[in-house]
């Protein structure tokens, strides 16, 4: 069995191919069982599955037969509705130890967008519980995100990562400052109310514009945030009417379609009398149609945009990457040694299973025995030094055999070998 992660990324492709491959929580469940079926026919209880999406990546997160890796690429590509040769130019597969260090980078905020955030560990952590409940969840991916959030933990509290980061929220603001001076005059709109609107609204909020309007799908969902923001709920329905009211939007929301449309912005923009409107899409697919942009009065930006803003401060941040870099470096080695212990072929953990179960039959052998040797009404200290001894000799009896059976050269290394493995406890008692 092989452990790899098949994704793409904020650096790999550009957002609409992202938007081709975004799956909303709801979706992934039904997606991993899909998945693992195609990695191992009717049979998938071996096989091990994750998926990770967000608007900076998705990543399918694999245990399962190296020869399925193939397979795995075909079925991301078939999903998202482009050919496996167009996927690969645009995707990454790393293995093992390289999957190991690409989840703990993500996971430690060094591999997004706005280094050193923190809202990625929580989408991680999000993801493997739909997968846990899904049942996609084995021994050797639950060891890969409990180790991913361990490092993730070391690297905010021994580092610096996150110290001066822009958030995309933060960057937002930045840069609608840059085209309105006066943020008390300005109507801001929210579309969506999940945990990103909730952060980036907080964000205008405390730049005390005239007024702010949620509009989200559920108006029950809208209505709380509102409410906590001192702001108007509006119905999504109700949007192209209202379009024209707002000087900022900033939408987000996991729509499969975008809900804002070239056609509704022009008749906004015609009611404005082409007063400017900052609007922000942070959705992965676009919420804001594309082709809004090419208006001279409308300023659009989407999650790739924002990128220079986000990245000001990395420069300043490289001591505090090299010191989580290092902490990556040892969870990998962990992780990878762990791996090795449990290959059949190599390693330990296999070998140590089969010698418990080879003195567990043995065990049951003498038992069995001494049960019968009872019940003639033999002495019971008779019984259970014949226990002992038989345990001792089928214990012994193959280390007996290869000092016995083996040539000069062989013999010394055997003996050496069983005066270790027998002999230390006894020299240590005596002492």
């Amino acid at each position: 069995m092989a452990v790899w992660t098949l994704g793409i990324n904020h650096t790999t492709a550009p957002i609409d191919l992202r938007g081709r491959f975004a799956y909303a929580l709801d979706q992934i469940a039904p997606a991993l069982h899909a998945l693992r079926q195609n990695l191992a026919g009717q049979s998938s209880n071996a096989v091990e599955t994750a998926i990770l999406s967000t608007c900076n990546r998705t990543e399918i997160y694999c245990c399962a037969p190296a020869s399925q890796m193939q397979t795995s690429l075909d079925w991301l590509a078939h999903s998202g509705g482009v050919s496996p040769e167009a996927l690969r130019q645009h995707s990454y597969l790393l293995e093992d130890g390289q999957s190991a260090r690409h989840a703990f980078r993500v996971a430690s905020g060094l591999d997004s967008m706005v280094l050193g955030e923190a809202q990625i560990l929580g989408q991680m952590k999000n993801a493997v519980r739909v997968a846990d409940k899904a049942g996609a969840l084995g021994s050797t991916l639950n060891q890969l995100f409990q180790r991913s959030f361990a490092v993730a933990k070391e690297v905010r509290t021994s580092t610096d990562i996150g110290a001066h980061s822009i958030s995309m929220a933060a960057a937002a603001v930045r840069l609608a400052n840059q085209l309105f001076e006066d943020f008390s005059r300005l109507k801001v709109l929210f579309v969506g109310a999940g945990e990103m609107i909730e952060l980036v609204s907080t964000h205008f909020a405390a730049q005390r514009p005239e007024s702010i309007a949620i509009a989200n799908r559920t108006l029950e969902r809208g209505q709380k945030l509102a409410d906590r923001l001192g702001a108007q709920a509006v119905r999504i329905a109700d949007l192209p009417a209202r379009l024209h009211e707002f000087d900022i939007i900033v939408t987000s929301t996991a729509s499969s379609v975008p809900i804002i449309g070239l056609g509704a912005v022009e008749r906004a923009l015609k009611k404005r009398r082409n007063k400017p409107m900052f609007m922000v899409d942070l959705a992965v697919p676009r919420d804001i149609e594309p082709e809004v942009n090419e208006h001279d009065n409308v300023y659009l930006y989407t999650v790739d945009d924002l990128a220079h803003v986000v990245q000001s401060g990395k420069a300043n941040r490289q001591a505090a990457v090299e010191q989580a870099e290092a902490i990556i470096d040892t969870g990998v080695q962990s992780f990878v040694r762990w791996l090795e212990q449990r290959n059949p072929h190599t390693g330990v953990v296999p070998l140590i299973q089969q010698l418990n179960t080879q003195a567990d039959a043995w065990s049951q052998q003498e038992i069995q025995r001494a049960r019968k040797m009872l019940a003639k009404g033999q002495d019971v200290d008779a019984v259970l030094q014949a226990l002992a001894r038989g345990l001792s000799q089928k214990m012994l009896h193959g280390t007996m055999a290869e000092l016995r059976n083996a040539d000069q050269i062989e013999r010394e290394q055997t003996t050496q070998l069983v005066s270790r493995l027998f002999l230390r406890g006894e020299a240590t008692t005596r002492h």
